[in-house]
């Protein structure tokens, strides 16, 4: 495939990907292939800023909705599922196409492949999420220290899941997490260029707020009232949807949620920087107020 290219157009949330990812399609006669690790769920819809019917019928989307919550979905799998279609669609005739997304570890997966882990032990997984709910992500946090403080020193320790995850590994296995993460990455067939999208924190900061303030008017708290059922899911266990798991148990007013909302997804958008930071491939855009 040689001169086929793949833009991946990441950046932090709210930060304007999805409508410079569909301007960029638009230009190449590409789709846009989501790498988003919330968006592919069918039931989730407003917490997961997914782009609008106008928007997807403007640019073709993949992995959009294409899965349930109470699919057992990981990055693994998106890098074998993506790297398919990706192939399929150059084979196809397109010379450049468009991948956008947040997810970093997903967007890591797709361009490097993953380590073979360990199958999941499905008993571990729900004794360790037993423990997040009701002990906390600190519980975790240590018994990842103890076990390996490389992973420790490295994982969002905020991310309960992630936590869990290296976790499960070192239990699963009897090895460490951090030793599975050492195979050179998988040569791919064609050229990948990464642009990254920033804007001014405070800029970057009030988007964010008032991205939370809409999804609060267009029906946040009646779609996670209608996932109550699958709360428990690790695809739940996300920013804009716990708060208001927390605000329908009686915990903390609404008024409150769409604080910690705002809070959180601020912080998650400062890891997501953090994240990349590391990643010298990444050409950096200033977007335009």
């Amino acid at each position: 495939m040689s001169g086929k290219r793949l833009i991946i157009i990441l950046g932090p949330t709210a930060v304007g990907k999805t409508d410079y990812s569909i301007r960029e399609a638009l230009k190449y006669g590409s789709p846009v292939i989501s790498c988003d690790s919330r968006q592919i769920y069918r039931e989730m819809t407003i917490g997961t800023a997914v782009p609008s019917a106008e928007q997807q019928a403007e640019v073709k989307h993949y992995f959009i909705h294409t899965h349930s919550v109470s699919d057992l979905y990981s990055a693994g799998r998106y890098e074998v599922e993506a790297n398919a279609l990706v192939n399929r669609l150059f084979e196809e005739g397109h010379d450049t196409l468009v991948m956008a997304g947040g997810s970093g570890f997903y967007i890591d997966a797709f361009c490097r492949g993953l380590d073979d882990f360990p199958p999941v032990d499905m008993e571990l997984r729900a004794e360790l999420n037993r423990r997040l709910k009701e002990e906390g992500v600190e519980s975790l946090r240590l018994d990842l220290k103890r076990l390996d403080p490389e992973s420790y020193a490295t994982v969002d320790i905020a991310n309960g899941q992630r936590v869990l995850r290296a976790l499960e590994v070192c239990l699963s296995s009897g090895r460490p997490f951090s030793s599975f993460k050492t195979s050179p990455a998988r040569e791919r067939k064609f050229s990948i260029v990464k642009t990254g999208l920033i804007r001014p924190r405070d800029e970057l900061y009030s988007r964010i707020d008032r991205r939370v303030l809409s999804m609060i008017e267009a029906g946040l708290v009646e779609e996670v009232r209608g996932l109550s059922a699958f709360r428990s899911l690790p695809a739940l266990q996300t920013v804009g949807y716990k708060e208001i798991f927390e605000y329908l148990d009686g915990g903390i007013s609404l008024e409150r949620a769409v604080e910690l909302i705002q809070r959180n997804t601020r912080h998650y958008a400062k890891r997501q920087m953090s994240y990349w930071g590391r990643d010298n491939e990444i050409e950096w855009k200033e977007m335009e107020s």
